[in-house]
C-alpha cells in the first residue's frame, strides 16, 4: 500500500472489483494480473478498506492532523489515536503512564474538526478528572471547551450538560444522577470511559447508565489497564458494551464457557479461558511501559482526593491558630515545621497530639483512590505513608480488599525486613505480595524494589532527598519495565504546594518551613 500525496492509498490487488464500492476508486495501473487500485484516503474510505480485510490501513489523522498543544505525540500516542478513529466501539489496555488520555483526546478532536464527532463525554475518577483529564486538555486541546461537571447540586450538573462545551467531564456516580439528561440532550457521540474495569458488572447501575447514554451509531472507547485482571467474568461487562457479538446474551452462559465448577461456591478459569477473554475484549489495542521507548524513565501523575467534612474542620482550625501566631509573636523554625507537619498529618487521616494520642480522620475517600490506582496495574507497587497509623490503616483497608501486602516500619525487624523484599521481589509466584506499605525512613536507602512498577505517595515525605531516594527504590538497574509510573494522592494546600516542590527535586533542608512562609503568603 501506498500514500499517494495525501490524498489518495494505492492498492495492489488481484481483484480490483471489490473496491469498487468505494465512491471515486479507479483502477490507475495493471501489469502481469496485478492492478492497482487508487482509492481516496479519507476515513470512511480506510474504515471500508478495513471491513474488506486490507490490513494495516492508515488513519487519515497520522497526515493531516496538526497534534495541536504543548506536547509532541509519541509514536505510541500516534498509533492509539489513529486505531481510535478507525473504531466506532473499542478498548484501550495500555499501561498508566503510556498517555492514553491525551491519545483519546487527539482522538477526539480530529473527529470533531471532520464532523464526525459533535461532542464527547468523559467518564473517570473524581481523582483525575481534573488533574489528569482537565489538565491534558487545557494544554493541548485548548481550541475546544471544557468542562467539569462536578457540583453536589443535581442541578448545576445538568445546566453543564446541556451547555455549549466540546468536552464534558464527569464522574462515574455523577453519571448515574444526570444519565437520563444525556440522552435527552442528544449531542453527545463520543463516549470516553477511563478505568473501565469498573463496569464489568452488568447488574450495577453504573454499567446500565453507561448502556443507557451510548447512542447505536455512536462512539464507545473503554480504557484500562487490567481488563480482566481478577477473572475471565471480569470480561462480560466489557464486551457487552463495546463487542456484545463476542459474548452471549447472558451472563451464565459465558460463565460456563470460561469457567469451571470445582465446588458449590468456587469456579477455576477453563484452559482457553485466556484466548476467549482476548477474543471477546475486541477490537483493542495495547501498549507497555517498555514497550513506549520515547517515554521517561518517571512518569509522574497527581490523583485528587477531597478532604472530609471532619477534615477541612480540623485543618482550617489550626491554619487560624497558626496565623494568629504568626501575627503576634516571632515562630521558631522547629515550630514551623511541626505546624506544617500536623496540617500533612491531617490531610493524610490521623494527628498526633502533643501526648502522642491519636485522633482519626475519615480517610476512606483516600483509600478508595489508593485502590483505583492498584486495579490499574497487574504489576506489584509501593505505598510510602509517612505515618505509622496511616500504614496500619491502609493494611487494614488492602486485606479487606484481599490484596496480598506487607508493611515496613521501624518496629519491623532486620531479619523480618529482609524476608519480606525476598518475598516482593519474587515475581514467579502467582499470589504473592502485591503492595509492599513502608514508611519512608526506613526503606529510603539500600533496598532494591525492582519488582514494582508503580510508587503511590500516601501523603509528600518531609525532604527532597528522602522523595528522590523513595522513587529510586524501583528505579533501578534491573527494573522489569524498565520504567516508573510515581502517583501523588493529594486533597489539601498544604500537600499540592509540598508535591510541586519535590516534584522539582530542589534539594532544600528547609522544606517544611518554607511550606509554613507559603501558607503565611497565602492567607
Amino acid at each position: 500500500m501506498q500514500i499517494l500525496d495525501n490524498k489518495a492509498l494505492v492498492l495492489r490487488t488481484r481483484s480490483p472489483d471489490k473496491y469498487s464500492v468505494i465512491p471515486r476508486s479507479k483502477v490507475v495501473g495493471e501489469e502481469a494480473g496485478i492492478y492497482q487500485v487508487a482509492v481516496p484516503w479519507g476515513l470512511d474510505e480506510a474504515r471500508v478498506l478495513k471491513n474488506l480485510g486490507v490490513r494495516n490501513v492508515p488513519s487519515p489523522i497520522t497526515a493531516r492532523y496538526d497534534w495541536p498543544g504543548r506536547f509532541t505525540p509519541m509514536e505510541h500516542q500516534k498509533a492509539t489515536a489513529s486505531f481510535l478513529t478507525m473504531h466506532n466501539r473499542a478498548f484501550v489496555f495500555s499501561e498508566p503512564g503510556t498517555g492514553k488520555t491525551l491519545s483519546s483526546l487527539w482522538a477526539a478532536d480530529y473527529l470533531m474538526s471532520i464532523k464526525q464527532v459533535k461532542r464527547c463525554l468523559i467518564i473517570c475518577p473524581v481523582s483525575i478528572m481534573q488533574s489528569a483529564w482537565m489538565a491534558d486538555l487545557t494544554n493541548s486541546i485548548i481550541h475546544r471547551s471544557a468542562i467539569v461537571a462536578h457540583h453536589p447540586q443535581a442541578l448545576r450538573r445538568v445546566e453543564m450538560v446541556q451547555g455549549k462545551y466540546d468536552f464534558v467531564i464527569i464522574n462515574y456516580d455523577g453519571l448515574n444522577i444526570i444519565a437520563d439528561e444525556i440522552v435527552r440532550d442528544g449531542r453527545f457521540n463520543l463516549i470516553i470511559a477511563d478505568e473501565a474495569n469498573h463496569y464489568k458488572n452488568v447488574s450495577t447501575d453504573r454499567w446500565k447508565s453507561l448502556n443507557k447514554i451510548v447512542r447505536p451509531d455512536g462512539y464507545l472507547w473503554l480504557m484500562t489497564g487490567t481488563p480482566a485482571a481478577q477473572s475471565p467474568l471480569d470480561a462480560f461487562g466489557l464486551a457487552k458494551l463495546v463487542n456484545p457479538s463476542g459474548v452471549p446474551r447472558f451472563f451464565t452462559a459465558w460463565r460456563d464457557a470460561t469457567m469451571n465448577k470445582v465446588s458449590t461456591f468456587k469456579w477455576m478459569p477453563k484452559a482457553d479461558a485466556q484466548e476467549k477473554v482476548h477474543a471477546a475484549l475486541q477490537p483493542a489495542i495495547r501498549f507497555t511501559k517498555e514497550q513506549c521507548l520515547d517515554l521517561p524513565p518517571v512518569i509522574t501523575g497527581t490523583r485528587e482526593v477531597p478532604l472530609t467534612a471532619q477534615q477541612i474542620k480540623y485543618y482550617n482550625m489550626l491554619k487560624t491558630q497558626m496565623l494568629v501566631h504568626a501575627a503576634g509573636e516571632t515562630i521558631s523554625a522547629i515550630n514551623k515545621a511541626s505546624v506544617v507537619n500536623k496540617l500533612l498529618q491531617i490531610s493524610a487521616g490521623a494527628a498526633y497530639t502533643d501526648n502522642l494520642e491519636v485522633v482519626e480522620f475519615d480517610c476512606k475517600p483516600r483509600l478508595n483512590v489508593l485502590l483505583e490506582v492498584l486495579e490499574e496495574t497487574q504489576r506489584k507497587v509501593l505505598v510510602f505513608a509517612p505515618y505509622r497509623h496511616s500504614i496500619d490503616t491502609i493494611s487494614t483497608f488492602l486485606e479487606q480488599h484481599n490484596i496480598n501486602s506487607a508493611q515496613i516500619h521501624g518496629d519491623v525487624s532486620v531479619s523480618k525486613r529482609t524476608e519480606i523484599f525476598k518475598q516482593f521481589q519474587d515475581t514467579t509466584k502467582p499470589n504473592g505480595l502485591k503492595v509492599l506499605v513502608i514508611q519512608p525512613q526506613a526503606a529510603a536507602h539500600g533496598v532494591t524494589l525492582t519488582a514494582a512498577d508503580t510508587v503511590v505517595f500516601w501523603g509528600p515525605v518531609m525532604s527532597t532527598e528522602t522523595y528522590i531516594q523513595c522513587c529510586a527504590r524501583s528505579d533501578r538497574k534491573g527494573q522489569d519495565s524498565d520504567k516508573v509510573t510515581v502517583v501523588h494522592i493529594q486533597g489539601s494546600e498544604i500537600e499540592r504546594k509540598m508535591f510541586k516542590r519535590l516534584a522539582e527535586r530542589v534539594e532544600d533542608n528547609n522544606l517544611l518551613v518554607k511550606m509554613y512562609e507559603e501558607l503565611l503568603d497565602t492567607k
